[in-house]
């Protein structure tokens, strides 16, 4: 296993291009709902928002597409913890359809624990959502490797 499952998801007709797969944006609105989903499943969910007018906010994301997905397909979507710290979360997405033994995407994103007021800022987690980070975190640890971390892109002068 890759990760901890966090959601799965039907493939909208709509979401589908002319080339009879998922068009490249809906992987990241398949991922951002997904994130909602383990928002809920550590602690942060609409009452806690509701409550202390935080949330997460996404800073950075890499997606990395590598088989295709069909309208048939149902995309289930795993989750580990590569890091975290008082206020960030470092995660590593995989995603897969029963068709293929292999993830269809990967994905790495750095998440951000904010106070949305009259200003907005950053803000440290809850003593109760960092414990539930820690023990998400060892189970990640003790899993294997199984994607390469993000890399920069570029072009090389030849």
């Amino acid at each position: 296993m890759a990760g901890r499952e966090i959601g799965r998801t039907a493939i909208a007709p709509e979401w589908i291009d002319y080339n009879g797969h998922l068009r490249d944006a809906y992987y990241a609105v398949i991922l951002s709902d997904v994130t909602d989903s383990f928002m809920d499943q550590i602690g942060l969910d609409s009452a806690y928002r509701e409550k202390t007018h935080c949330t997460l906010y996404t800073l950075e994301m890499h997606l990395h597409y590598l088989l295709e997905v069909k309208q048939s397909d149902e995309v289930s979507v795993q989750l580990r913890l590569i890091a975290h710290d008082k206020k960030r979360i470092h995660a590593s997405f995989e995603m897969y359809v029963p068709r293929h033994t292999s993830p269809v995407c990967t994905a790495e994103a750095m998440l951000l624990h904010v106070h949305q007021g009259e200003t907005v800022g950053s803000a440290p987690f809850p003593s109760e959502v960092m414990q539930v980070l820690a023990n998400w975190q060892e189970e990640s640890d003790a899993m294997a490797p199984t994607e390469p971390p993000s890399r920069a892109m570029g072009l090389k002068s030849r």
